[in-house]
């Protein structure tokens, strides 16, 4: 048996292995009957640092390609672009985290497929939208043609490799290099029509204005094309605001709401919601807590400065009530306080479930499914009708598709 250092103890292969770490999340979803359910994750991740070797070959520019390999090279294995060191493993408390690579996976498909569909099975989750990891601070480099020519092998390797060999489970909405608008726009024309591709998404660990007019013509191709925009929140404790900031707690908890919020404001403020009413927008994981404050916050604005936004025509949390957003991380501390937040931001027509998986805070569908004031609408949607009516996903079986019909997410 092969053993391997763990925390000051030897452990088997064996244990790391996905499907035996999930094993009550497995009990879980048998006992809620889950399968019968359409599961669907609009935020799962990959480490796409350990698959580089596939993603660098893709880059265009071929002095920026070999500075990133010969990078990599000088760095081993280590993250291209790394960020806070070690905050995220939670001082090493987090198996999967150093000893993820360890995982045995098979010939055939790739990898990345192998271990997200074991997780995905434990959970009974039919389809995850698959999103990097570390690229996700990629909006801070400094040189903004190497987050261009990034991205763009990051979109070609995930869309020629692992896409097509996930079964159709894994879907995607790719990064966007939107620190140039040019080349935004280019990557919606070069990869929007790829299979799995059911939009784009910012990271919104970043400093650009969304509501620059040179982005009008990105969210006009989106919404021409009927796909998804999404804003990806991060945390960056070399943020001005945050340096004052000592505990990883208080940035992981302020910083992946600050950006939603700061960016989300810029959309509403500026009248994007009028110029594109038909584009699908999504805030991805900055929870849910901080949506009825900016609610309250901007139409109390609102009502004492309408001049100031003269492309509105109605008030900032009706475009808000508009948009979608993701369950993770929920914060589930005052259970009146979360049902209140479910009613003001239209949970069961707005909200979709989302894990985070692998990362160490990640939810499980249950965490939906056992709120005590949802109804059987509610759950059926957030976990998954919602995203399979959004996104065009079919029911995997016979009981997939009755639900669907039944709460109004497929045609009958």
């Amino acid at each position: 048996m092969e053993l391997i250092a763990d925390r000051g103890r030897r452990v088997s292969v064996e244990e790391l292995n996905t499907t035996r770490l999930l094993a009550n999340a497995r009990k879980q979803a048998h006992r809620r009957n889950f399968d019968d359910m359409m599961i669907v994750d609009v935020d799962a991740h990959h480490y796409e640092s350990e698959h580089l070797a596939d993603i660098l070959p893709f880059m265009e520019n071929e002095v920026l390609k070999q500075l990133a390999i010969s990078g990599r090279a000088k760095l081993g294995r280590q993250n291209l672009i790394p960020t806070q060191i070690g905050f995220q493993d939670m001082g090493g408390r987090v198996t999967r985290y150093p000893l993820r690579a360890s995982e045995k996976t098979g010939d055939g498909k790739h990898r990345d497929v192998q271990l997200g569909h074991r997780w995905m099975d434990a959970m009974s989750v039919d389809y995850a939208c698959l999103f990097p990891t570390g690229m996700l601070n990629i909006g801070l480099q400094p040189q903004k043609e190497m987050e261009v020519d990034l991205f763009w092998g990051y979109s070609s390797s995930p869309t020629e490799k692992v896409l097509p060999e996930s079964d159709g489970r894994f879907y995607s909405m790719l990064c966007l290099p939107f620190s140039d608008p040019d080349e935004s726009l280019r990557h919606i024309e070069a990869f929007g029509d790829r299979k799995g591709v059911v939009g784009f998404m910012v990271t919104t660990v970043r400093h650009n204005p969304v509501h620059d007019n040179s982005y009008m013509k990105v969210y006009r191709a989106l919404e021409e094309r009927g796909l998804a925009l999404s804003f990806h929140s991060g945390f960056h404790w070399g943020e001005a605001v945050f340096k004052g900031c000592n505990r990883f707690l208080s940035v992981h908890a302020l910083g992946f709401s600050f950006y939603n919020i700061l960016h989300l404001t810029n959309w509403v403020i500026n009248g994007l919601g009028e110029r594109f009413p038909r584009l699908p927008v999504i805030w991805i994981e900055s929870g849910l807590a901080w949506v009825p404050f900016l609610m309250q916050r901007l139409d109390h604005e609102y009502m004492m400065r309408t001049s100031d936004c003269p492309t509105l025509k109605k008030k900032p949390s009706d475009y808000m009530r508009e948009m979608y957003y993701s369950t993770q991380p929920m914060e589930v501390q005052d259970m009146e306080a979360l049902q209140c937040t479910f009613r003001m931001v239209n949970a069961e027509t707005q909200l979709m479930y989302s894990s985070d998986y692998p990362h160490w805070d990640f939810d499980l569908p249950s965490v939906i499914y056992d709120l005590p004031f949802l109804s059987e609408k509610g759950k059926h949607n957030i976990l998954g009708g919602t995203a399979a009516r959004l996104f065009k996903l079919p029911p995997r079986n016979n009981k997939q598709k009755e639900n669907l019909i039944k709460f109004g997410n497929l045609a009958a």
